[in-house]
């Protein structure tokens, strides 16, 4: 599993320990308004989350991310999770998803991570392209796509919610068009 860093983020994969605060930033209510509907326990949700991005990276070899503040010299608090991962219900394409904390919005981090997950996927993994999705209403999560130099495709269904599509595939993106 890869670790990363940005300017002001450590990007590293959950673990068990982070369940907690994972389960705080996932199942704080403005944030749970734009994921997918999930019911139980927080706490056990987020454990599973945590061994089902692990097993992303097994067998991917690319996942999501804890998104926390700070660099190299150590981390700091997590602000949310971020990353890449297959969805077989698409075709086995890979999406770059992230949710973050209501307190790390407006920041540019969204932006800073999918930035670094971009790199990630075109350069180290070499994936032919990668998408993201969105509810319609989700202006700000659409807006870092577009940031990112994605562009909108179509809409589609995921998990039974309508989500609007956007791509960007290796050569914009190595081209400096993103």
């Amino acid at each position: 599993m890869t670790m990363l860093t940005t300017d002001r983020l450590a990007l590293r994969p959950l673990v068990v320990a982070d369940a907690a605060a994972y389960a705080a930033m996932r199942y704080h209510p403005h944030v749970a308004r734009w994921l997918p509907a999930v019911d139980g326990d927080p706490l056990a949700n987020a454990q599973r989350t945590i061994d089902y991005f692990a097993q992303c990276w097994a067998s991917d070899g690319h996942g999501p991310w804890g998104l926390f503040l700070g660099t190299g010299d150590g981390e700091g608090a997590l602000i949310g999770h971020g990353g890449l991962r297959v969805i077989p219900e698409f075709g086995g394409q890979t999406e770059l998803l992230y949710a973050l904390h209501p307190d790390a919005w407006g920041k540019g981090y969204a932006t800073e991570l999918g930035r670094a997950a971009l790199k990630f996927a075109f350069v180290q993994r070499g994936l032919a392209s990668v998408f993201a999705i969105t509810k319609p209403d989700n202006h700000a999560s659409q807006a870092v796509m577009k940031r990112l130099g994605m562009s909108y495709r179509r809409r589609v269904t995921y998990k039974d919610i309508e989500v609007m599509w956007f791509e960007i595939d290796r050569a914009a993106f190595i081209d400096g068009k993103a």
